[in-house]
């Protein structure tokens, strides 16, 4: 049993690494694809931001804690066959998302998460420990961020198109920092809560005690430990994923960016506070649709909503999969 828990707590931090890889360098497309600042001064950036927005929303709105807590009640069933289910659900996240990345395709930790999780719960109980409203909370989200996203891109670039001349290209070069520091912010907002409640419930579960909400206000440490982590992810890999959304599939300049930033952090803001699960990714990329949605590559923009779509079915598969194979070795 211990030997299951620290697998499945170390499978946590797998995603939440992997999460750095694929999620975390949307945060900072823009300000490195525009040239503003180089790469390993942006994770940087990135990083003190996460660490800040998990601190700040943990403390202020863990309305997306309390979402993913309350989606599968895993601790309705004997410890060691939850904890099987819920390392079933990580593998599933951590296999799909590595391939996903060997491809420069962005995806969603968030949306593999919960597809992952589905799975597991069928794999585990048939499903019974669902939670149909936190289903349907997520699917919201899902949505509303992809429109959100794209709508306030075109709005930004409408707003601001008439003053470019008189504001000038330094407004949009010290713009553009702030506005990748506000939209990591609020990605540490978004997915360091989700993997901080994660880890915290296989850690509940481990420990034979009943589902409900988790309380990271209380496991700042957990908290601190999930930002350091996507953080490394980020070091690792993130270049593929800027290469391909602020490069190939739209060239992103100083204005563009600004724009696309701004608009990916009014969305994340609002779904955080609305406790709706959304990706970092898939909102900055309808940003960055809507501000240069004219300029981009048809052939890279299908390749990524073709994973989009991808995800919830394969990761909903491999989840079940790997739950059934977990179960096995009990």
């Amino acid at each position: 049993m211990a030997l299951l828990k620290l697998w499945t707590l170390c499978l946590v931090l797998a995603v939440v690494f992997v999460n750095g890889w694929t999620d975390a360098p949307g945060a900072i497309t823009g300000v490195v694809a525009s040239g503003v600042l180089p790469y390993k001064r942006a994770v940087t950036l990135a990083a003190a931001m996460n660490l800040l927005g998990v601190v700040a929303m943990t403390a202020l709105c863990p309305a997306v804690a309390d979402t993913i807590s309350g989606l599968v009640n895993f601790a309705a069933v004997d410890s060691a066959h939850s904890l099987a289910a819920l390392a079933g659900a990580m593998t599933a996240i951590v296999l799909f998302a590595v391939g996903a990345w060997w491809f420069g395709i962005p995806t969603s930790e968030s949306h593999a998460l919960i597809a992952g999780t589905m799975g597991a719960a069928y794999a585990l109980n048939q499903g019974a420990g669902i939670h149909l409203g936190g289903l349907m909370r997520v699917l919201a989200g899902l949505v509303l961020s992809l429109v959100l996203g794209y709508l306030l891109g075109w709005g930004a670039q409408r707003l601001f198109r008439p003053w470019e001349t008189r504001l000038g290209d330094q407004f949009y070069v010290r713009g553009e920092v702030g506005s990748a520091a506000l939209i990591a912010f609020f990605h540490g907002a978004q997915d360091g809560q989700k993997f901080a409640a994660v880890f915290l419930i296989a850690d509940r579960i481990a420990r034979g005690l009943p589902g409900g909400k988790v309380q990271l206000a209380e496991n700042w440490q957990v908290v601190a430990l999930t930002a350091l982590v996507m953080t490394l992810g980020t070091y690792t890999g993130g270049g593929r994923i800027i290469r391909k959304v602020g490069e190939k599939m739209v060239r992103l300049d100083h204005k563009s960016a600004l724009y696309s930033d701004l608009a990916g952090s009014i969305s994340l803001l609002l779904t955080t506070l609305w406790g709706l699960p959304v990706s970092t990714t898939h909102t900055k990329t309808a940003a960055v649709l809507g501000v240069g949605g004219k300029t981009a590559d048809r052939r890279v923009f299908g390749q990524m909503v073709f994973a989009w779509l991808l995800t919830f079915p394969a990761c909903g598969a491999l989840g079940y999969f790997c739950t059934l194979w977990f179960l096995s070795l009990l």
